[in-house]
């Protein structure tokens, strides 16, 4: 009998050891931004990604994550666990001289990470807001940044709107002219050779590319000379030169001994602007709209932890589920009351998906350019009002002008002190947002993928039980803080440099 018992006792010790001796993996999260759907090679063979087609099928790719119809609320939501519409960042973007940012009271995940003995790194694009340095990367749980505070810049200058906004921590940097793709995969593979592969590490790399202004080194283009148009041939150029980075910091990780042992998670902050040679085709609309071409992501998870290898995993992810289940991977315990599911566990057995629903975006400032407000629950999604400019299924190298004159996004119009930026938008709203006021659109997204057919007069009832939903949702909603240019935020109050310190 105390034979029976001993064995039965060490076979369920040995049937938990792996969960109880495992040491905690390092962690490599990296946001393509603007990155299309139809812009990866494991989808599209004439897109060169092979060192991301690699990871990818080393792993899952992820066939249902989404995110948020632009930067600012998609990165808010990897960091907080919270939707974007609870902090009031659901209207577009910050912008470099808005006096604001995500708000101090939530914790960031590296907050999480560092309580467990991680060491942490950020590398690239922040756009969570800098008014303050209690808004910048390493007074919000980074050991260290690299990178730059707005939403876009030259790649080589590394300057927008009249300044420089580049730092080493917080020191201000001067551009070389290199092109800052080979900078940030240059300082994770530093920052990898350096590390103590006896601590974890976790490093978030929200690169800059494949944003624009459309720049790449020539020799990347060049690979891409039968492609008809000059700005899809940049843009493609500009995807195969960060896979290439990519391919380095790996290549880093297994030269230390780290790739074993490191997860990777891969996704895309909002689908490709079409504008900008993005691509998300079949998938309807892209970056800026809620349809499922500017909120499905192209990612994946791979290495440490993942259990399956080669396959398409179909079950249902949001940006907000990031935070908590990379703090579960790490072996932390995620907040219940976050909107983010743990989805660790899912993940790493290739097990059903927590999650049955999740808001698309609910912003009620108008004009709401990036779209009203839209909700996925089970199969069905419902768009209530605007979806956003893009509303057509682009093909590759399809020429497509800018729909919003003056988008603020695209960085191509600066603004003068104390200017009410709602104000730019008076022209979207009358001819783009306002026949939409009263319209719904329903799609089943298992039968129509692509959003071909809408079904908002075939099924009222469906139509009813997703509005009474989202109403609910609406009621959490935090105002959007948006607010208007702020003088004290020009460069030249700095040196040149895009600075915290003036609000």
């Amino acid at each position: 009998m105390e034979t029976s018992v001993s064995v039965f006792v060490f076979c369920i010790f040995i049937h938990f050891l792996p969960y109880v001796s495992a040491k905690p993996p390092h962690i490599v999260f990296i946001v393509a931004d603007d990155y299309g759907w139809n812009d990866v090679g494991f989808r599209n063979p004439s897109v060169l990604t092979p060192n991301i087609d690699k990871l990818a099928r080393s792993g899952m790719i992820l066939n249902s994550s989404y995110v948020m119809p632009v930067c600012t609320p998609s990165r808010n939501s990897f960091m907080t666990g919270q939707y974007a519409f609870k902090s009031g960042l659901q209207h577009i973007v910050i912008l470099p001289q808005q006096a604001t940012c995500a708000p101090l009271n939530n914790t960031f995940l590296p907050q999480k990470l560092k309580e467990l003995g991680y060491a942490t790194h950020a590398i690239g694009k922040w756009h969570l807001g800098f008014c303050k340095w209690e808004c910048t990367p390493t007074y919000r749980g980074f050991d260290t940044f690299y990178g730059y505070y707005n939403g876009a810049e030259d790649y080589y200058n590394l300057s927008i709107a009249g300044g420089k906004d580049f730092r080493d921590n917080r020191t201000p940097v001067n551009a070389t002219g290199e092109y800052s793709t080979i900078l940030y995969a240059r300082r994770a593979e530093s920052i990898i050779k350096d590390h103590d592969a006896s601590k974890p590490m976790y490093m978030y790399l929200p690169f800059q590319s494949v944003h624009e202004p459309l720049q790449v080194p020539q020799k990347y283009s060049d690979i891409y000379s039968k492609v008809h148009t000059e700005s899809r041939r940049t843009y493609l150029g500009m995807v195969t030169a960060m896979d290439e980075a990519i391919g380095n910091i790996t290549k880093a990780l297994k030269t230390k001994g780290m790739f074993n042992d490191t997860l990777i998670v891969f996704t895309a902050d909002n689908g490709g602007w079409i504008t900008y040679a993005g691509n998300n085709y079949p998938l309807r609309g892209g970056k800026t709209t809620v349809f499922e071409g500017g909120t499905r992501a192209t990612a994946f998870v791979s290495g440490a932890g993942i259990q399956k290898s080669n396959y398409v995993y179909p079950g249902m992810i949001h940006a907000v589920d990031w935070m908590p289940t990379v703090l579960s991977a790490a072996g932390g315990t995620p907040d219940p009351t976050l909107d983010g599911i743990d989805q660790w566990d899912s993940l790493r057995t290739a097990g059903e998906s927590k999650r049955t629903e999740f808001i698309y975006n609910i912003d009620d400032l108008r004009p709401e350019i990036c779209g009203h407000a839209a909700i996925r629950m089970g199969d069905y999604k419902l768009i209530d009002g605007y979806p956003g400019a893009y509303q057509d299924w682009y093909k590759p190298d399809q020429v497509v002008s800018d729909l919003y004159d003056g988008y603020p996004g695209a960085y191509q119009d600066w603004y003068k002190p104390d200017q009410v930026v709602s104000d730019l938008y008076k022209n979207v709203s009358i001819n783009h947002t306002r026949p939409f006021d009263d319209i719904m659109m329903l799609f089943n997204l298992k039968d129509d993928p692509n959003e071909h057919v809408d079904l908002s007069n075939k099924h009222p009832d469906i139509v009813k039980k997703l509005k009474s939903r989202l109403e609910y949702y609406h009621k959490q909603i935090v105002p959007a803080n948006f607010p208007s240019i702020s003088p004290s935020s020009a460069p030249s109050n700095y040196g040149g440099f895009w600075t915290p310190g003036w609000c």
